[in-house]
């Protein structure tokens, strides 16, 4: 029912993944596998809502408060996850990273800390240092194919008195960590003795391969104080519209934030088509993330198949949950930097290096297979290469 095969060409569209991978890399004509958005037109139902509502043809300002955007939102948290929300904690926002912005600014002052689960999504560290917050760093460490948190450690962190707030990713990026209910609780309970907010990022909440997503708002204790924060953007390719929403448990931090969302930052009108994309795809969009999320799935599993065939010592599983490939290339003993010339400069491609997350990166690549298969066979098959060339010389 749903092509995700056929190359769709994005360049000359002011595509950061494309037309601007020299910014980073330093070079125009890369074959990019990068930042987290994929390759493929998105949902029919959502072009087809966004056709129709430009046909109306007037763009004025707009409003997020209303049944359609609520429902939609509730609809698929109850459909997708069997968690009822209430749709007076829904709270809107340009971007999921401005809304944790927001609540950092909200919850804690200058000097203050934060937690997150290192490596990190890289732009956890600007939100934190660009507030003049602390970053507190709890490495994830690897027990097989399992990434795990020393809950020990992170207890140890939330009970310095300059932690304020725990930063959670979930599922985890880079890693693809699907975090299990029972680290959910042992998590929820740590912040809650502690008096440390919890501000859970959930963007990728759709794309989960082993286990089942559990959003915070399922198990947070009650009269905690926490936000989730998500957006549609990533599921169904459409972050270029804008848009986010997250869930705020506490009234009074709502009331906050809105009025810092509207007053300080004039941001009280959301984009229109951004909310007609969500209502679209929250309502009709299932059958076509479910085919894509077969079809990414396979997308990781060949992978997969093709750098243990090439490598056996990597023994290389797919992530529990993400379309972004993190791979662990520390059994090969290669040199970052020497990783990186050689597929910038002679394979032409351009894969993130794994210390764009942290120190704990190291070693590791971060490679987006959010893409057709005949792009990726490209990419993998190119690392291949460079990694064997740099085992000969």
């Amino acid at each position: 029912m749903f092509d995700f095969s056929t190359p769709v060409d994005r360049h000359n569209t002011w595509c950061t993944q494309w037309d601007y991978v020299a910014d980073r890399f330093g070079h125009a004509d890369l074959l990019p596998f990068t930042i987290s958005d994929m390759d493929f037109v998105t949902a029919p139902c959502v072009l087809a809502a966004l056709h129709q509502r430009l046909a109306h043809g007037v763009l004025g300002y707009s409003r997020w408060q209303h049944d359609d955007f609520l429902g939609a939102v509730q609809g698929w948290f109850q459909s997708r996850f069997g968690t009822a929300i209430e749709s007076k904690s829904v709270v809107y926002g340009p971007s999921v990273i401005y809304m944790v912005s927001a609540l950092i600014q909200l919850w804690s002052a200058p000097g203050d800390a934060v937690v997150i689960h290192t490596p990190a999504y890289d732009a956890f560290y600007k939100a934190i240092e660009g507030n003049q917050r602390q970053v507190l760093a709890c490495p994830l460490t690897r027990d097989n194919v399992t990434w795990r948190c020393d809950m020990a450690a992170l207890e140890r962190l939330l009970a310095r008195p300059e932690c304020k707030i725990l930063l959670l990713c979930s599922p985890h990026n880079p890693t693809g960590k699907v975090w299990q209910e029972e680290e959910l609780r042992i998590m929820a309970g740590l912040c809650a003795r502690h008096g440390v907010r919890v501000i859970s990022d959930e963007i990728h909440m759709d794309m989960v391969w082993q286990g089942q997503h559990r959003p915070w708002a399922a198990i947070a204790p009650p009269e905690s104080d926490w936000a989730l924060l998500t957006s549609a953007s990533k599921s169904f390719n459409i972050p270029a519209l804008t848009g986010a929403y997250g869930l705020i448990s506490d009234s009074v931090t709502r009331g906050h934030y809105l009025q810092q969302l509207k007053g300080r930052d004039g941001l009280s009108s959301p984009a229109v088509l951004a909310l007609t994309a969500h209502i679209a795809a929250y309502q009709k969009g299932a059958p076509w993330l479910d085919a894509l999320r077969n079809y990414l799935a396979e997308n990781l599993r060949w992978t997969a198949q093709a750098l243990n065939h090439a490598f056996p010592t990597l023994g290389w599983q797919p992530p529990e949950a993400t379309y972004l490939a993190w791979i662990d290339l520390r059994p090969l003993a290669i040199d970052d930097e020497a990783l990186q010339r050689q597929l910038i400069e002679h394979e032409r491609v351009a894969i993130m290096p794994g210390t764009t997350y942290g120190a704990e990166g190291r070693g590791f690549v971060r490679l987006n297979a959010g893409c057709p298969r005949g792009k990726l066979e490209q990419g993998v098959n190119a690392l291949i290469h460079a990694l064997r060339t740099l085992q000969a010389q």
